[in-house]
């Protein structure tokens, strides 16, 4: 991946991790893939896809099992999906990062167009800094709950990183500019009660480089977002837009409202 060439400071930096609280929360993502059923008649009316290839990375110590549930529901909308087929997430230990890259340029060879990559959390991060590196292989990246506009202290994750990557996260970081956007279509999923991620380190600030940058707030636990039927809804709007015609997403009033907040508020 490409080095760090230039650093952005952010209000995110020093958000602090979220709260034993907000931790506990997070066995409510039980409930939230349980939502998928009654919710079902609503994302039957998500928008359908083009049959373009979508790659989704799994989060810290997870595997393609915990995003089965959002492939299933992408490939049901007319999406090519599939996982990043490299077993648990560890970190990016050796050959994994080598490994995604040639996912993404054999993906784009094979078909002649361009891969959509969906990042939750760890995931995100790498979803993000391949499009930094293959622009011309990714037609946009979103992503969920990933900590890349504040420090490895906003989360609650960065001593579990280290102990299952083997790796110092604080050499880590200084290695890639991370809260720079992609040169491409770049949508950042997140949620105020996320218990493992601080809310404001998901935070896609306005970039110089690229204007098709947007937030959506869901709400959602950390380890819900990727089983979660309004995460799954954005997800699914993003990847419906035609190449070339990317727009932000609308924010409406009403039961649109509620279930998406205006992350401006």
């Amino acid at each position: 991946m490409a080095t760090k060439q230039k650093t952005e400071t952010s209000a995110s930096a020093n958000a602090p991790a979220p709260s034993a609280w907000l931790m506990a929360l997070e066995f409510r993502a039980f409930w939230e893939l349980g939502a998928v059923i009654p919710a079902w008649p609503f994302l039957r009316q998500a928008p359908t896809g083009d049959g373009h290839s979508v790659i989704v990375f799994p989060g810290l110590s997870a595997s393609d099992a915990s995003t089965l549930p959002m492939r299933s529901f992408l490939e049901n909308l007319g999406h090519d999906v599939s996982g990043w087929n490299q077993g648990s997430n560890f970190g990016p230990r050796a050959g994994v990062l080598q490994a995604a890259r040639q996912q993404v340029i054999d993906t784009c060879q094979v078909t002649g167009q361009k891969v959509s990559l969906v990042g939750w959390s760890l995931g995100g991060i790498y979803a993000r800094e391949l499009a930094k590196e293959l622009p011309d292989c990714v037609r946009d990246v979103i992503t969920l709950g990933t900590p890349f506009a504040g420090s490895h202290e906003s989360t609650n994750a960065w001593h579990l990183y280290q102990l299952v990557s083997g790796r110092d996260i604080h050499g880590e970081v200084e290695q890639f500019d991370l809260p720079v956007a992609p040169p491409v279509p770049t949508t950042s999923i997140f949620s105020r009660t996320d218990g493992i991620v601080a809310w404001p380190a998901s935070i896609q600030a306005p970039c110089k480089i690229n204007r098709r940058t947007e937030n959506i707030e869901v709400i959602a636990s950390h380890v819900g977002l990727g089983l979660n039927p309004s995460a799954w809804w954005a997800v699914a709007d993003r990847l419906a837009q035609a190449e070339g015609k990317w727009q932000p997403f609308a924010h409406k009033g009403g039961l649109h409202g509620l279930i998406f907040p205006n992350p401006a508020r």
